[in-house]
């Protein structure tokens, strides 16, 4: 009589035997002890020697650094991801300064372009416009019934790469991972989402190999159809879950956060989280200068959601500092490819309205910066090198030390890259980006630029959300975030030009903000949970580890 096979439970669904080998979440690889393996019939089926989940951790750096472009980096480590989620976390959590850029920007740009191309496995889940009025039963297909954080997109607006469609599904895949690495939401409870509403990019739709739907994309009525249906679906399967809109089309982006987050747990990270990290980069970057935030004047190149996202949060902040709306909404200008916005200018958005104030129309960058005096510019254009020569030096004519924050990424979308802030200033510059630079050398001091990464934000705002259970994601988590991301930066980060702290310290910054953002929640009447006595004990609990468990 042959023995019975030995199981676990997962989830409610029995795991026998060496399919163990076939699931990320309890694979251990080369790490299942010889107790285990004889548990699991695995003998044999591994070699022989048991490692460590340090030497394991040795060697998928070593394969790593020995691939030869950071997007063959980026398909290593999705096949990791795919095969021991554990392991992948590990080595993502332990060298996050050197992964980050692979997993999300600039190289998750790259990928999204090739999607159709390195496509290996399936992760995440896709809805179309055909599965209209079956939403809530697709939905219910995910196999993990526990969803703690959604991202969705539509792939309409990806990076400053355009319309990538369902080729998209790279940002949220890279979203989640970030929750994951940098405030400990456990895996199991991160859901990917795509919605498939087709694409106007005439190159994917004549591409053979593109994953999604071969069609141009849906009309406006159908599309928020969809929208609200998808809406109610989450809140009827998965009540408690956030859910983060990521790279819709500006439009888009506007109208529908205006449209559901008065009634979901939701927020547009683009909109939000940018102006939050950006509000914090101000923050950081007057402790330099000596300026009172009530002070600058920013000019944005660029008049879509994230820059007007970022007007509007730097209003709030302004109000809350005591300026009436009127002047703290004069602190923010926008110029794009017409010009100047201004009052008598047509055919402006509604978004754009506000910040369209009584002035001379100017269609030259550098002329607006001559007449305005701003001391700040900030490129939210998503086209490179628009912060030429002349802009910077004009910039440092008129401050000290003008701040410069080229937003637009991946790398290859920048207004300008740090080196070209550096000299152009001869070191005076106060400098962020929306990707990631090489320090620089400028009269023997060396400049350590940092990003302005949506990953100093999103993921502890979401953590402070799920610990405290506060209903609704207000403008206020993000001022509070702004002020706690800032205040983790120090002395001597700033004197090496850094606004933001390294990345190496993401996991305690998340931290600091999640207690922040839950203490506002209870503060504010914001959760129907009763405070606990220890916030931050609270959320350590809540904090995923990525240890190997036992299974003898």
């Amino acid at each position: 009589m042959s023995k019975s096979k030995p199981s676990i439970v997962k989830k409610n669904q029995l795991i026998q035997g060496n399919s163990i080998l076939n699931d990320p979440i309890l694979n251990k690889g080369t790490a299942f002890t010889k107790a285990e393996r004889n548990k699991f019939d695995l003998i044999g089926l591994l070699p022989p020697r048991v490692f460590s989940q340090k030497e394991q951790v040795m060697r998928v750096l070593e394969n790593i650094r020995r691939k030869p472009n950071d997007l063959e980096k980026y398909i290593f480590l999705v096949g990791l991801q795919n095969r021991n989620e554990t392991l992948f976390y590990k080595t993502l959590i332990d060298n996050i300064e050197e992964l980050m850029p692979i997993i999300y920007t600039p190289t998750v740009g790259k990928a999204c372009q090739q999607y159709g191309h390195i496509f290996r496995r399936p992760r995440g889940l896709y809805l179309t416009s055909d599965d209209k009025g079956n939403i809530q039963d697709i939905l219910g297909n995910w196999p993990y019934k526990k969803v703690g954080v959604i991202v969705v997109t539509d792939g309409e607006r990806i990076l400053g790469l355009g319309d990538l469609g369902a080729n998209g599904m790279g940002i949220p895949v890279g979203k989640l991972s970030l929750y994951t690495a940098c405030a400990g939401i456990p895996p199991s409870q991160c859901l990917p989402i795509t919605i498939d509403v087709g694409t106007n990019n005439e190159t994917l739709l004549k591409d053979p190999l593109y994953i999604g739907q071969n069609k141009p994309r849906l009309g406006e009525s159908d599309y928020v159809d969809l929208m609200d249906e998808f809406i109610e679906a989450v809140k009827s399967l998965h009540p408690k879950a956030i859910i983060q809109f990521e790279d819709f089309g500006g439009t888009h982006a506007y109208n529908f956060l205006n449209r559901y987050r008065h009634i979901a747990r939701m927020f547009n990270d683009d909109i939000q989280g940018t102006a939050s990290v950006i509000l914090a980069g101000l923050y950081s970057a007057l402790k330099i200068t000596g300026g009172k935030l009530s002070e600058q004047k920013i000019l944005f190149m660029g008049a879509g959601a994230a820059g007007i996202g970022i007007g509007n949060l730097l209003t709030s902040a302004l109000i809350k500092s005591g300026l009436t709306e009127s002047k703290a909404r004069n602190a923010s200008w926008f110029f794009d490819s017409k010009g100047l916005l201004v009052a008598d200018r047509e055919h402006l958005r509604g978004m754009q309205l506000p910040f369209a104030h009584k002035y001379s129309a100017i269609e030259s960058f550098p002329e607006a910066i001559r007449h305005l005096k701003p001391t700040a510019i900030v490129g939210v254009s998503g086209q490179a090198g628009l912060f030429t020569e002349e802009v910077i030096r004009t910039m440092a004519d008129l401050n000290k030390h003008p701040i410069i924050f080229p937003l637009s990424n991946p790398t290859s979308k920048a207004e300008c890259s740090a080196k070209q802030a550096y000299e152009w200033t001869n070191g005076k510059a106060i400098f962020a980006s929306g990707s990631p630079f090489d320090p620089v050398t400028i009269n023997e001091k060396t400049f350590h630029p940092t990003q302005g990464n949506n990953a100093y934000i999103f993921p502890g705002v979401g953590l402070g959300v799920l610990a405290s259970g506060a209903r609704r994601i207000t403008d206020e988590m993000f001022l509070v975030s702004a002020k706690a991301l800032s205040e983790t930066v120090n002395k001597s980060n700033l004197k090496q030009g850094m606004l933001y702290p390294p990345l190496s310290s993401i996991r305690s910054v998340s931290k600091k903000i999640s207690i922040e953002v839950a203490k506002h929640a209870y503060k504010a009447n914001k959760t129907s949970e009763q405070e606990p006595s220890n916030v931050g004990d609270h959320i350590d609990k809540m904090m995923y580890l990525p240890e190997y468990r036992s299974y003898s």
